[in-house]
């Protein structure tokens, strides 16, 4: 079987993380036994666990130094649907490693390495999943036959309307097309995506992106790669310091340098990106106008 979904990893451990979080995407669903299944405690060589999983109640009665050996911290635990949250063991030697590298195989899961990282994304490391081979992720949620609904509907239609037409000789009648619009099924991924992008901050008095947000706007080429309907504009922000004028400037040169990016290096039609600066008028944070966070460019999905 084709690979469905590759994961570009830096560290070893959080490439791993990486791949039970592809696992989760491809089965939204799945339950802490699902989990336990899925990477089993024999993947590790050493230790006594009886799962590589530990809810946060568990991990806070460990000793302090047996607290470092889990991804502990909020952006690394893993989210349940069922609404429960766990914390996923840090350890993983070279060997361990390669266990689980060839483990992922199973479900379709392969690992690269993303270059970008090397660059500095992170002084902890970090990894991204890519979709491969026309692979659409499952979108979580209660399962739902309502689009089966409607095309057996749009078919009795059809019926209805072709009765019709062959009732009436010699007359023309017109028939309507009948259209069903599917759901978009990107919506999670662009939240995601919008969520990280979002947060990358810009250097004071500079419009040169971080590897960060590379990061990003390497998924969200994907993203728009894989819906060629998507239209987005990148709107750029400046904190309050400086005048007016050099913020505007400065604020169009940060929306226009990740369209930039988006363009030359991800090969994204510029008809579908659109750059504009707002300045400092719309902070994120209005408590502290000078705030780093006010620093920034975000993207907007156009209709």
């Amino acid at each position: 079987m084709p690979s469905k979904v590759r994961v570009y990893g830096k560290a070893q451990n959080r490439t791993v993380l990486g791949i039970v979080n592809a696992y989760l995407v491809m089965y939204p669903h799945a339950t802490k036994a699902d989990l336990d299944k899925a990477f089993p405690v024999e993947l590790q060589d050493e230790g006594s666990w009886k799962s590589l999983f530990c809810t946060p109640a568990e991990w806070a009665k460990k000793n302090e130094s047996s607290q470092g050996l889990w991804f502990a911290e909020k952006d690394e635990r893993l989210h349940l649907q069922d609404g429960s949250e766990w914390i996923m063991l840090k350890l993983w030697p070279k060997e361990n490693f390669e266990k689980a590298v060839s483990h992922a195989k199973m479900y379709d899961i392969e690992i690269a390495k993303f270059e970008a990282a090397d660059k500095g994304f992170g002084a902890k490391g970090g990894y991204r999943l890519e979709y491969l081979n026309g692979y659409v992720p499952p979108v979580p949620g209660k399962k739902s036959n309502k689009w089966l609904w409607i095309i057996i509907a749009a078919i009795l239609v059809l019926a209805g309307l072709l009765f019709a037409l062959l009732g009436r000789k010699g007359e023309v009648v017109e028939v309507e097309k009948v259209v069903v619009v599917h759901d978009t099924l990107y919506i999670q991924q662009i939240e995601e995506i919008e969520k990280n992008f979002n947060a990358a901050e810009f250097e004071q008095g500079k419009s040169d992106l971080s590897e960060g947000a590379k990061f990003v706007l390497h998924d969200l080429a994907k993203v728009m790669e894989n819906n060629p309907e998507l239209r987005l504009r990148l709107e750029g922000h400046t904190s309050a310091e400086g005048d007016a004028a050099f913020n505007q400037k400065l604020s169009g040169d940060r929306a226009q340098a990740a369209v930039t990016f988006l363009v030359d290096h991800e090969g994204i039609d510029a008809s579908r990106l659109e750059a504009v600066g707002k300045g400092s008028s719309e902070l994120k944070n209005k408590e502290n106008p000078l705030a780093p966070e006010n620093r920034r460019t975000e993207f907007i999905v156009l209709e």
